[in-house]
């Protein structure tokens, strides 16, 4: 007999890390959403959680659903919403992973990792409105992963402190792309080249140190910046309370900061007291690089 009910957890994550657009990726320890699916006669998605009222529960409008439809399985999906929604933190590439994960065990499908991360990104271009793979690669995989082409690449750094604080401001993935240029200068693109050559080592060497100076970007960040209320006063305030880095978390508005393990709740204090110094109210993740998807029941 097959599985009829699958339980899956899916964790956030962060993509770009500063120089790595559309590259670089990791999976974080929280918060995560919960995936339920069963075998039905139908396709349905039913939402619940934070957030869920503005969750599209058609299958052809939402992440999960797209990624069902391209298995081609009926399955009823449950998504237990414990990711902030566009948040900057994989809020749409969780459901998408979490279902092609879950539906390669369900129906034993044999997918290699790379392949549903394909297909979750197909899913999560329909939030995006490009399949691009920097999120649902680390929540499948976990780690930190850098994808190019069709290939992933992961790592697995341990004890790398995270601190993901979440100020209470709306930005869309679409306009945080929109707000971008068409290119960068010689000189710009150099240096993030530096910078994301760096984080590799940094990352298989577990230098924290190194991470975080590798989180240092040209243009795409500074442009991200304006629609982030109280940001140079939060990345100050990351850095005086010990943070190696601190950069924004994919398109934003989160502010992820990188730092030994014990540092972890002075420099969550310092950034919600930075955003609330800005009039801004912000929820802190303390946090490390973790796992990927992962049954739980």
């Amino acid at each position: 007999m097959g599985i009829d009910i699958l339980k899956v957890r899916v964790p956030a994550t962060s993509a770009n890390l500063g120089a790595g657009f559309d590259v670089f990726g990791i999976a974080l320890e929280a918060p995560a959403d919960i995936i339920e699916v069963e075998k039905s006669d139908k396709l349905e998605i039913k939402v619940i959680g934070r957030g869920s009222e503005f969750i599209p529960t058609d299958p052809q409008r939402n992440t999960a659903g797209v990624v069902a439809s391209i298995l081609n399985r009926p399955v009823k999906i449950i998504i237990h919403r414990g990711i902030p929604l566009s948040s900057g933190l994989g809020s749409s590439a969780a459901p998408a992973a979490g279902v092609a994960f879950a539906l390669n065990e369900m129906f034993s499908l044999g997918l290699p990792g790379e392949e549903l991360v394909r297909i979750a990104a197909e899913g999560e271009k329909i939030a995006s409105g490009v399949a691009h793979a920097d999120n649902v690669a680390p929540a499948i995989l976990g780690g930190f992963v850098i994808v190019r082409k069709n290939k992933v690449i992961s790592i697995k750094p341990e004890n790398i402190g995270i601190v993901a604080v979440h100020p209470n401001i709306i930005v869309s993935t679409r306009a945080a792309r929109a707000i971008l240029p068409k290119g960068l200068s010689l000189g710009d693109l150099s240096f993030n080249i530096g910078s994301a050559a760096s984080m590799v080592v940094g990352m298989m060497k577990g230098d924290i140190k190194l991470i975080g100076e590798s989180m240092e970007n040209r243009v795409i960040e500074e442009k991200r910046s304006w629609l982030i209320t109280g940001y140079d006063r939060v990345k100050e305030s990351a850095l005086e309370a010990g943070a190696a880095g601190i950069t924004i978390s994919g398109s934003g508005p989160t502010m992820l900061a990188v730092c030994e393990m014990d540092k972890r709740k002075k420099i969550a204090h310092a950034m919600v007291t930075a955003f609330t110094e800005s009039r801004v109210k912000s929820e802190a993740f303390i946090t490390t690089i973790g796992k990927g998807a992962e049954i739980i029941g």
